[in-house]
C-alpha cells in the first residue's frame, strides 16, 4: 500500500471535548439550514448512512483524531502544484492534509488491513510490493544500485491535492539515512535520492513538474521499511504506466 503517510495536518486545529458524545461539529441542515451538532463519527456522512453506534474502528481514538474528524470537508481546500512544491522547498511537509472523510476511510481501512493480515506492514510488503518478509535486504552494495531494491506504485491514500497530480511512494529495502540532529535526510541521502529521481523521472517529465521529499522520521507512518514520495503534474500517464509497471491504486478497490 503506498500507504499511507496518513495523519493529516493538525495545524490550526483548536481542541475539541474528549468523549464522542461531547466532541460536536456544526453544520447546517440540508433543507432548513438549521445548525446541528454531530458527534465526530457521524461528520461528512451522508444521514441515510449514519450508524447507530460509533464504528468499533473509530473508538478510542487519540484527541488530535477526534479534532480532526470532527472538522467538515468543506473546511480544507485541495493543495495547488504551486502550493504543494512551496511546502516541499520550504520542508513544511507536516502541512499537507487529508480530507476528514478520507482519513475516517483510511482508519477503516487499515483496521480491516490489521484484522486480515495482522499488521499494515505485512500487508504493504505482501500485497502491495509483493516482497517477502525474509526478502528486504537490499541487493545492491548501495542506495539505488540494483532495481530489485525499490518499487515505485501510487499513493493509496494521497493528500489532497490538486486532481492533476500524480502522487506516487517510492518504497525502498535500502537504509536512506536520517541526521538524528535533524530528524530529516543526511545531505548524502539528500543527493542519492534527486540524483534517481533525475534519471527515472526528470529526464522523462519535466523537471518543474517534479517534486518530492521524504517524511521526518516522527512524521512517518510505517518505520520499518523506508519510503518517500514523488509527485507529477500533468504528467503523461503513458510514462507513469511505464515507470509504476502499471500499478493501480489499490484504494479503487476498497
Amino acid at each position: 500500500m503506498a500507504h499511507p503517510d496518513v495523519t493529516p495536518s493538525l495545524a490550526g486545529l483548536s481542541a475539541t471535548s474528549t468523549s464522542a458524545v461531547e466532541t460536536t461539529t456544526t453544520i447546517l441542515d440540508e433543507k432548513v439550514e438549521v445548525a446541528a451538532t454531530l458527534p465526530y463519527w457521524l461528520v461528512n456522512i451522508p444521514r441515510d448512512q449514519w450508524p447507530s453506534t460509533c464504528p468499533e474502528y473509530l473508538l478510542n481514538l487519540p484527541q488530535k483524531t477526534i479534532e480532526v474528524l470532527s472538522r467538515r470537508d468543506e473546511e480544507y481546500k485541495r493543495h495547488s502544484w504551486e502550493e504543494a512544491k512551496k511546502l516541499v522547498d520550504s520542508n513544511q511537509i507536516h502541512l499537507f492534509q487529508r480530507f476528514p472523510s478520507e482519513f475516517r476511510k483510511y482508519l477503516e481501512y487499515t483496521a480491516k488491513i490489521k484484522s486480515t493480515y495482522g499488521s499494515v506492514l505485512k500487508f504493504v510488503v505482501s500485497e502491495r510490493l509483493g516482497w517477502g518478509e525474509d526478502d528486504l535486504k537490499p541487493t545492491g552494495a548501495r542506495p539505488f544500485e540494483h532495481p530489485n531494491d525499490l518499487k515505485i506504485v501510487y499513493n493509496d491514500w494521497p493528500y489532497a491535492i490538486d486532481t492533476d497530480i500524480v502522487h506516487l511512494v517510492v518504497w525502498t529495502k535500502f537504509e536512506l539515512e536520517d541526521d538524528p540532529a535533524t530528524d530529516d535526510l543526511t545531505p548524502q541521502a539528500r543527493r542519492e535520492i534527486d540524483d534517481w529521481v533525475q534519471r527515472t523521472f526528470r529526464s522523462k517529465i519535466p523537471a518543474e513538474n517534479v517534486i518530492w521529499f521524504k517524511n521526518w522520521k516522527s512524521l512517518k507512518s510505517i518505520h520499518s521499511i523506508e519510503h518517500f514520495h514523488v509527485m507529477l503534474r500533468q504528467p503523461d500517464m503513458e510514462v507513469v504506466k511505464e515507470i509504476t509497471n502499471g500499478d493501480v491504486p489499490f484504494l479503487r478497490n476498497f
